[in-house]
């Protein structure tokens, strides 16, 4: 049995079935996505569905993400957001328009029951997009802060390799956990299109939001598969570029 992570679909059902044909997943393999699922790319509604008949089939965890929680409030009570509109919201919004009632139920039923984070038995934190509190993830106050956060991975570039974790100054999230992995902020923003590290934690959006492909790691090895860019997959849409 292997252990998969996921990063950011952003509604790139293409690419996800792409990556996970490249890996070769089986119904043994665990699955962990980092939240996301939706707006970008024209099929968020069949992602979830997809997500959902995986979860029937084999061991998924599946995280929130920002991207997700605006969704379910749109769904539940049709919040306009123009900031989440411009921000790949339309496409969503657009897809949902050929849904029933019954079908946005089963939606609204698996986007709430979506993890904050997840912690296996190695010590290992998943969570979409990171944390504050310096004692850890059971001690947060503001649960939005775990799919809004920024600071975690900011602080992770900004580091300076050469600092010892006994050092007075270093950051205390980073001794918290095994490793921590992320998404929510694209390696893009700093040029690259692959799984990043720093410090403890690994990056697995590669962009797929935009023009980068869509990532999936594996956990103990960090062998790692893509699919194909996105906008080349989806080449009539625009996702969020």
């Amino acid at each position: 049995m292997r252990k998969f992570v996921i990063g950011d679909i952003h509604g790139g059902l293409l690419a996800l079935k792409q990556v996970m044909k490249k890996a070769q997943v089986t119904e043994k393999d665990t699955l962990i996505f980092l939240g996301d699922y939706v707006d970008g790319w024209s099929q968020s509604p069949q992602v979830i569905d997809y997500l959902i008949d995986l979860q029937s089939r084999q061991n998924c965890i599946c995280i929130r993400g920002n991207h997700d929680d605006l969704l379910v409030e749109w769904l539940k009570n049709a919040k306009n957001n123009e900031l989440w509109y411009q921000h790949g919201g339309e496409a969503t919004v657009l897809a949902y328009e050929k849904l029933n009632d019954e079908q946005k139920q089963i939606h609204i039923k698996f986007l709430e029951n979506l993890k904050d984070y997840y912690i296996d038995a190695e010590n290992r934190l998943f969570v979409h997009a990171g944390f504050s509190n310096l004692n850890g993830v059971s001690y947060e106050y503001f649960s939005k802060t775990f799919y809004w956060d920024r600071t975690l991975w900011e602080t992770a570039l900004s580091l300076d390799p050469n600092m010892k974790e006994d050092d007075l100054y270093y950051p205390k999230r980073f001794t918290l956990y095994k490793e921590i992995f992320i998404g929510h902020t694209p390696v893009t923003r700093i040029g690259k299109t692959v799984p990043i590290k720093k410090a403890c934690v690994w990056n697995v959006d590669t962009g797929a939001a935009f023009k980068g492909p869509l990532t999936i790691m594996n956990v103990e090895t960090k062998e790692f598969w893509q699919s194909d860019p996105l906008n080349e997959l989806y080449f009539d849409e625009r996702g969020r570029n």
